[in-house]
């Protein structure tokens, strides 16, 4: 399969970031580089420092659900060490990432606030950050980032019908590494700005295709409907509802809903 070479020793002689997966650990199976990655942080591992594994037994993804991660994807946990006000920034800097990753190979991709990458409504990627504070300090942030790359969505049923992967999209095979050694690149290149939040902000709304459209969230323990009018400088999604007054979701599970009503 594509990809399935060393993968680290391919992003050490092609790499050219100053620090992101500059450190790299390769598994060819773990539970999840979420973890080997927090041991890694716990040990004093240097910012950038990222962790690939050829497949998951048991990824998680946000609102801990289960991350489906089987051979022929790219599933990557990253070590980052930002400043306490600037962690909000994490989702946009990451889905951008790989939405500018995808863009490179020319595929059409859509981010669904906060993280979700889309691909014709598909979804071909799922992004988790977790953060270790200690007495209000952040110590560390760990970006987990997994992208479909080549494998059939439709062997897996539970899946099928929402999500896609890059192999479907291209007709062909994608070097797993190439996307790797692409995705850390863009990563590194926008989160050297996280100093500049409009800057970022921007980039990130005028490529989310939740804008413009009915949703439903989560909101201080209901359910409201509206429309996602924008995304504020906190990076907060703005919904206003039917009769006209806004919420501000910080934080959740947001569905996009069609024309008819449903999700």
């Amino acid at each position: 399969m594509a990809g399935t070479p060393d993968i680290k020793a391919y992003l050490q002689d092609k790499l050219k970031t100053r620090f992101m997966g500059r450190e790299l650990k390769y598994l060819e199976i773990t539970a999840s580089t979420q973890d080997v990655a927090r041991e890694l942080a716990e040990q004093g591992a240097a910012e950038g420092t990222a962790v690939i594994a050829g497949e998951q037994r048991s990824g998680r993804g946000r609102m801990g659900r289960l991350w489906l991660s089987p051979a022929g994807g790219l599933a990557t946990s990253i070590i980052l060490r930002p400043t306490l006000d600037s962690v909000y920034l994490l989702p946009a800097i990451s889905s951008l990432a790989v939405y500018r990753t995808l863009g490179k190979l020319g595929i059409k991709a859509g981010i669904k606030w906060p993280n979700d990458v889309l691909i014709d409504g598909k979804k071909t990627c799922g992004i988790l950050i977790e953060h270790s504070l200690t007495a209000g300090e952040l110590r560390y942030s760990i970006v987990g980032i997994g992208i479909n790359v080549n494998f059939d969505t439709g062997n897996y049923p539970e899946i099928a019908d929402i999500a896609t992967s890059l192999s479907a999209q291209l007709g062909r095979e994608l070097s797993v590494a190439e996307v790797a050694l692409s995705l850390y690149t863009e990563l590194e290149a926008i989160y050297i700005n996280i100093g500049e939040p409009a800057r970022i902000i921007d980039e990130w709304s005028r490529n989310m295709v939740t804008i413009g459209r009915k949703v439903s969230a989560d909101f201080h323990g209901s359910r409201i409907t509206g429309t996602a009018e924008g995304v504020n400088r906190q990076g907060n999604l703005v919904v206003r509802l039917s009769e006209g007054s806004t919420r501000e979701i910080v934080a959740g599970d947001v569905t996009i809903r069609n024309r008819h009503g449903g999700a």
